[in-house]
This record gives structure tokens, C-alpha cells and sequence, in this order.
């Protein structure tokens, strides 16, 4: 008996719930169809493209791109600057390298510096071996010319090319670097 009550008990809760939930649905549905017919959405309308002019080609009216005077010009403005490129490059390639020259600046470290008799002298390090780096003495394999030593770096002068295969000059430095000694 007293599961029969609670089965009734059950089934009235859930016929009361379900005629709740139709009428606010109901409500709900009439409300968004009102607000569809009295809201209008904004819309910019999207402005018509341009018309587009072809040009006329009129060759006649213009220069020959490739007459030869043009061409004799373009030849000597480039042998003007082949003749700077040559004059940075041209005494780098008749000397003699320093063996320095033979590792990248990466592979060489800055440890120390001292003065002998005035003259500024870097110490630098290359494979577990020290060398004595004066102004004036070449590092690295892009021409490197040492041409300031302070107490924490090593100035130079480097002679590379840029995209147009044109030699500049580019400045780098080597700074100095603590040893496992100075971490501790």
C-alpha cells in the first residue's frame, strides 16, 4: 500500500511539472516570434567596386630599356663600385693569415687583458691554448682587425658581404668572459 502511494504520489509531481514547463515554452517561443518582427537587423550595404582602366602600352613614347647607352651607364656605375669593393678586399688577400684567423670569433674567448709598457694586450683563448692579441693583429675568418683593447673587450673590424655581393665593413667585439674559476 504504501508503494502504491508513493507511485501515485510520484506520477501527479511529474504531470504537475510538465503542464508548468509547456506554458513558459510557449511563452518563450511567442516572445522571441515578437521580437523577430519588431527588431530589424543593420545591414551597411557593400559599396559597388571600382571600374577598373586599363592603361594604353604606348612603347613608343618611352626609352628603350635596353639601348646600349643605358647598358654603358649601368656598366660603369657597377665597375665604379666593384673598384670599392676591390680596394677593401685586395690587401686582405695578398697577406699573409695569422693563425688566429683559422677559428670562428665564436670559438675564441676573452679572458684577461694586461698593459706592456703601455700597450694594451688581450689575452685570448682558443682550444685550450693562450695568445697574446696586440691592435693591429686579425681574427676570425671574415678579415677581422683588431683596432681597440679595453680592459673588458676586444674591438674589431670585419670585412664581409652583404646580399648584393658587395664587401662592407662590420664592426664586432669579443667580450670578456668569466672562467670556472671566477663562478666558484
Amino acid at each position: 500500500m504504501k508503494q502504491q502511494a508513493s507511485l501515485i504520489w510520484l506520477a501527479l509531481c511529474a504531470a504537475l511539472l510538465s503542464g508548468c514547463a509547456s506554458d513558459d515554452e510557449n511563452e518563450l517561443r511567442g516572445w522571441m516570434a515578437q521580437q523577430r518582427t519588431t527588431i530589424k537587423p543593420k545591414v551597411t550595404p557593400i559599396e559597388e567596386p571600382k571600374q577598373f582602366v586599363p592603361a594604353d602600352y604606348a612603347a613608343d613614347s618611352t626609352e628603350d630599356p635596353f639601348a646600349s647607352l643605358r647598358l654603358t651607364q649601368a656598366l660603369k656605375r657597377d665597375s665604379n663600385n666593384a673598384s670599392a669593393n676591390s680596394a677593401l678586399i685586395t690587401p686582405e688577400l695578398a697577406r699573409r693569415k695569422e693563425p688566429l684567423e683559422a677559428y670562428p670569433l665564436d670559438a675564441i674567448r676573452m679572458v684577461g687583458s694586461m698593459n706592456k709598457s703601455g700597450v694594451p694586450i688581450a689575452l685570448v683563448k682558443v682550444d685550450k691554448l693562450l695568445y697574446q692579441v696586440r691592435v693591429g693583429n686579425h681574427l676570425g675568418p671574415n678579415y677581422g682587425l683588431v683596432t681597440r683593447i679595453s680592459e673588458t673587450n676586444v674591438h674589431l673590424r670585419e670585412i664581409v658581404q652583404d646580399p648584393t655581393g658587395d664587401w662592407i665593413e662590420r664592426p664586432a667585439t669579443l667580450d670578456l668572459q668569466e672562467g670556472p674559476e671566477g663562478k666558484k
